[in-house]
Order: C-alpha cells, then structure tokens, then sequence
C-alpha cells in the first residue's frame, strides 16, 4: 500500500507558516474582546428597536429608486452579455484567431475581474458624473469579467466532435462558431448570465452608496440621518426584489438547462 502521508516540501511549510501569520496578525488587529462583542449586541438590539415598525410614509419615492437599481443591473448585464461572448470567443484556445490574442484578452478579461465595482463606479462617477450612468458602465464592466470567463471555459471544455463534423464539410471559421459552439455552450451561457443578473442587482445596490444611482442614495442617507425605520423598509423592499429575482432565473435556468 502506498504511504497516506508524504512529507510536505519546505514550498508547503513556508506558505503555512505565512498563512498562519496573517490569520494571527488579523486576529490581533481586529481587537476581539468580550467587551466589544457584547457593546455589539446591545447596539444592535437599539437598532432594531429604532428600526420598527418600518417607515411607510416614502413607499412610492423608495419603491421608483428600486426600480431604477433594476433597471441598471438589467440594462448593464444585458450590454456586458452581449460583449462578453464575442470576447470570450477570442479568449478561448479553440476560437481564438491566433494565440497572443487570447493571452491579450485573457488580461484585459482578468483585470475587469480583478478590480473590485466600487473602485470602477469611483472611476466612471469621475469619468461621466453622477447617476445611473456610471452604474450601468460599471455594471457592463463587471458582468464581462465574470461572464466573459466562465463563457471561455465552456468554450475550451467542448468535445472536438462537431465543429471537426462542420469543418470537414468545409464550413467557415464563423459557420463553426455558430452552427457548433454557441448552439452546444447556449444553456451553460443562459445560466452563467441569469447568475450575473442576480450579482448584478446586489452590486447595483452597493453602488448607489458612491453616487452611482439607484436605492443605495437613499440607503446611505438614510442611515446617515439615523433615519433607521426608513432604512429598514428600503432593506425589506431591496429583499423582496432580490428574492423575486432569484426565483424567476431558478426557474427559468430549469426550463433551459
């Protein structure tokens, strides 16, 4: 029987010991204490208490900054959507018209991904000004980064099979691409893009935080102000939509997939 424990390389314990020295730094920069852990469940407790009942009387202007945080996740994962499949198409080793432009893609598609969306929302809110504007970019450049990725993978992961049946008939590069890959990867990229509507939506509403639209201005400034009965109903209706959202894309990811 072959040994159930090999010695780990010295590469093995170094990373160790290093990932052991930040969870302790982290431990001991956090300042854990009892006595902060329990200040935080008594203030907690007051805002809840604060919080309810909820704050009815600014239904209808918070219920229009919702539909606006809907209306940017949707509009920008359907653009980031649409240009992420021709993207990922030049990423992939199988469609890509030579090597070096995917290595280039693959980048460019990696730093989209890397950056995190309130760092992109600070750059557009500079580039274009406030408003739903830089929220839709944002959300263009983030749905690229996720769905121009995972649309790559499906693509290298496809049997050879069909697009060598097509090529042999003499079909062209792009006759391959759409007569073999795109009708074969259509339900993985149906699905990968129903989750980046779902993503799209909870990051639509962290970016209103930095002025970039939708429900995040009015949940900002209601805390802000200590208005917390407010900012609990706007917590509830931004769990509703979010809710109703993921149920209508399960099921429709059922029917596709």
């Amino acid at each position: 029987m072959p040994p159930r424990w090999k010695n780990p390389s010295i590469l093995t314990w170094l990373l160790s010991v290093v990932c052991i020295a930040f969870i302790i730094s982290g431990l001991s920069s956090a300042n854990i204490t009892v006595d902060r852990l329990l200040g935080g469940v008594v203030n907690m407790g007051k805002f809840i208490g604060n919080a309810f009942p909820p704050d009815t009387t600014r239904t209808s202007t918070i219920f229009a900054r919702i539909v606006e945080t809907f209306e940017i996740a949707l509009i920008g994962t359907l653009v980031g959507v649409l240009l992420s499949l021709p993207i990922a198409l030049l990423c992939s080793r199988n469609t890509t018209p030579h090597p070096i432009i995917s290595v280039c893609t693959k980048g460019i598609v990696s730093t989209m991904r890397t950056i995190p969306d309130l760092i992109w929302a600070l750059i557009f809110v500079i580039s274009v000004g406030l408003g739903p504007l830089a929220g839709i970019l944002t959300i263009v450049v983030d749905t690229i980064g996720f769905c121009a990725r995972f649309f790559s993978e499906r693509i290298e992961e496809m049997e050879k099979g069909p697009s060598q049946a097509l090529e042999s008939t003499g079909a062209t590069r792009f006759g391959i691409i759409a007569g073999s890959t795109i009708p074969i990867g259509f339900p993985s990229f149906v699905g990968t893009s129903l989750y980046a509507v779902e993503k799209a939506i909870r990051s639509a509403v962290i970016l209103g935080l930095v002025g970039a639209g939708g429900i995040g201005v009015e949940l900002s400034t209601a805390m802000s102000l200590r208005r917390f009965d407010e900012a609990l109903m706007i917590i509830i209706l931004i769990l509703i939509v979010v809710l109703i959202v993921e149920q209508v894309s399960s099921a429709i990811r059922k029917k596709v997939i």
